[in-house]
């Protein structure tokens, strides 16, 4: 396991820290504490934490433009004025079941948004991972329990996604043009047995994915061919995703939580739900705009 320089970006805690997306134009990471309906921003030069309530749970967000962001909430996707903090309903998924919420997602290099929904108790078999690309919507992969893990390779011909319940991370062919899936899922990496559990990734741009495993405190690194090549130690027990970060995108900003942590955990663990900065060059990109 490496030993890697780990720094806070942000000590707001948040109960479960998730979603953590870079915006290059402004140089602001941008996350979410899901179950406290709190949207974070901060500059990654520097600054202070910004808090935004939300009058909902949301897990992710993608830039639509300079002033408007897509964000995909327990009802479905809404648009957010960056000015006023205005959310205003897009797109209906899942509204009408009050028992899910939404989770893992990320846009695709064309500019479709894969997104996906759980169980807010997680609930076995009750999400699913789902495709809106400009206005269009389809279902992809049905009864996964915690969707994670979405992303891409960065030509778009790969998509990489795991129940985490399930713990095996699954690859599969992609239209470059579309980011519709191509042929059926094959196992990428089969984590079942060992510590912790496969939780958010990202694709850097020689693609290696960057995976937070969930309960064993660290970062993994998985070749294009699914080898474990790399073992970081973050030092808090619930990394939940990382994002490229920086002018170049050559550092990575990590998500964590104190989900399901006693106060006596939670004592113990001080970095718990704190936004880290991981001293670690990397190759990375950014996320592309997503297209509505």
């Amino acid at each position: 396991m490496d030993e890697t320089g780990v720094s806070i970006l942000s000590d707001h805690v948040c109960h479960l820290g998730e979603g953590p997306t870079y915006d290059p134009a402004t140089d602001t990471l941008f996350w979410f504490d899901i179950l406290g309906k709190k949207l974070l921003e901060k500059r990654v030069a520097g600054g202070e934490t910004i808090v935004h309530d939300l009058p909902e749970m949301t897990s992710a967000l993608a830039v639509i433009n300079e002033g408007h962001q897509l964000l995909m909430t327990e009802t479905g996707l809404n648009i957010r004025d960056v000015r006023t903090g205005a959310v205003t309903p897009h797109f209906a998924i899942e509204a009408d079941d009050p028992s899910t919420r939404s989770n893992d997602s990320r846009v695709h290099p064309c500019g479709a948004f894969w997104i996906s929904t759980m169980g807010k108790k997680a609930e076995r078999k009750a999400g699913s991972i789902y495709w809106f690309f400009k206005g269009e919507f389809r279902k992809l992969f049905p009864d996964i329990s915690i969707p994670n893990s979405i992303c891409f390779s960065p030509d778009g011909a790969t998509a990489y996604y795991t129940d985490s319940k399930e713990n095996i991370l699954y690859r599969v062919g992609c239209d470059p043009e579309t980011g519709l899936p191509v042929g059926e899922p094959k196992v990428f990496f089969d984590h079942g047995g060992k510590k912790g559990d496969l939780d958010g990734s990202v694709v850097d741009a020689e693609g290696v994915l960057w995976n937070a495993r969930w309960g064993a405190s660290c970062i993994d690194a998985y070749s294009p061919d699914g080898k474990r090549i790399r073992t970081i130690e973050v030092g808090t027990l619930q990394p939940s995703c990382p994002a490229f970060v920086g002018a170049n995108a050559d550092r990575l900003a990590v998500t964590t939580a104190q989900e399901g942590m006693d106060a006596a955990a939670r004592k113990a663990d001080r970095t718990a739900g704190k936004t880290l900065l991981l001293d670690l060059p990397v190759k990375g990109r950014f996320e592309p705009r997503v297209l509505i």
